[in-house]
């Protein structure tokens, strides 16, 4: 069974209901998907800057009500670490001059460390990225 680890942009396309991305992922069984750590990091840090920036009662609120939500949400998913072997495989890639993002980089290391699928829209950067496959379940 191949492992599918959801890229951010389209865990947001399937939390805000996208009927494609729901189905295709939803028709997978649990135990073939996953999220990167850093996935989690780019979404509660969407919500931390948020939170931050919220200054009425209703915005503070909101914020973190939001910010609670995700926590949920995102506990939902295997959570795959950003290790040693991962971190020293992104300098060997920055070292090739990919011009590829480093959270993408490292979304991309901690895939080929597990032998698995990235599933994103964004084939323009993640095909850059050697040995990694990649899947757009948007289409």
């Amino acid at each position: 069974m191949s492992l599918f680890v959801l890229d951010t942009d389209l865990l947001t396309l399937y939390y805000r209901g996208d009927p494609v991305v729901v189905r295709r992922v939803d028709d997978q069984p649990t135990a073939a998907l996953a999220i990167s750590v850093m996935t989690v990091d780019e979404q509660l840090s969407g919500w931390y800057t948020l939170t931050r920036r919220a200054r009425q009662p209703n915005e503070i609120a909101r914020a973190y009500a939001n910010l609670a939500e995700a926590v949920v949400r995102l506990a939902k998913w295997r959570i795959l670490p950003y290790t040693e072997t991962a971190i020293v495989m992104v300098a060997e890639l920055k070292a090739l001059r990919l011009n590829v993002g480093l959270m993408d980089l490292r979304i991309a290391a901690i895939a080929l460390e597990n032998a698995a699928i990235v599933v994103t829209r964004n084939r323009r950067d993640f095909g850059r990225v050697p040995g990694l496959s990649i899947e757009d379940w948007s289409v």
